[in-house]
């Protein structure tokens, strides 16, 4: 199925233009994050995701939730190949976390041409995503929070999380890699139970002040330079956060099994 450009665009609040230029890509960008949060529910609800356009249309426009990086950068190339741009898409081995030895290449991001240069877009990086395009080219632009860097033959993003120092979240080798590719990941995500996302809720949205970030049940509030924390009481918070700061209504994680938090129930 094609993507339905004009319903994308209202849930993105997209009055721009559409035309296959740098603004315009960069303008998209910031559009979805900011209307589009990051987030694991289906897979903690047990629910299958699935990454046709079919279905991301169904949950992330027409439901108005959000997702992670599989269903984040699909939607994404989607909307921007509708529109005439040539997005390839690359997958990567986060490495925030842990050694590149121990993480597989489960993470999907983007790369889109653009005139002579090719920018790395990731919409689906959570916390961590880049606010914008960055230039696939060797090395920090003034103020920039990310950037890319050579790491032997693979390529890194570097991350800039405020106070903290620099860290790399992700290194590619940067092929274009087949839909099926994304398929088997995603299942592993999905379904697997050594994966993170089937033991944590991790969720990120974009606010007007900045931004909410949630694990499991706690919780930080971004805003502006500021940042205070809080711990979610119970489901029932948990709902309501969903309204106040995601932007959906999701009853069913009342009683959704959580293990990584088994004093819920």
């Amino acid at each position: 199925m094609a993507l339905d450009l004009d319903a994308y665009c209202e849930r993105i609040q997209w009055l721009g233009g559409t035309s296959p230029t740098l603004e315009t890509l960069a303008g998209l960008m910031r559009a979805h994050m900011a209307a589009i949060p990051f987030e694991n529910l289906d897979v903690l609800l047990r629910r299958p995701v699935r990454l046709d356009v079919d279905s991301l249309q169904a949950k992330l426009v027409g439901a108005r939730r959000g997702g992670y990086c599989f269903e984040h950068a699909s939607l994404f190339a989607a909307a921007l190949e509708a529109i005439g741009f040539q997005p390839a898409r690359c997958a990567g081995r986060v490495v925030l976390f842990a050694p590149r030895t121990d993480v597989p290449r489960d993470h999907m991001f983007l790369t889109v041409p653009v005139g002579d240069v090719t920018y790395v877009v990731d919409p689906g990086f959570g916390p961590f995503a880049p606010p914008g395009p960055v230039p696939l080219v060797e090395g920090r632009q003034d103020g920039a929070t990310h950037w890319m860097e050579r790491d032997g033959s693979l390529w890194a993003l570097h991350v800039s999380r405020g106070a903290d120092a620099p860290a790399m979240g992700w290194v590619s080798t940067m092929e274009p890699e087949n839909a099926v590719d994304f398929e088997v990941s995603n299942h592993y995500i999905a379904t697997h139970t050594a994966s993170p996302f089937m033991n944590w809720i991790m969720m990120s949205a974009v606010t007007p002040e900045g931004r909410v970030n949630v694990m499991n049940r706690d919780v930080t509030i971004l805003t502006g330079a500021e940042s205070r924390s809080v711990t979610l009481a119970d489901r029932t918070a948990l709902r309501g956060l969903l309204l106040e700061h995601f932007g959906f209504d999701l009853p069913e994680v009342e009683t959704v099994m959580v293990p990584a938090v088994p004093e819920w129930g």
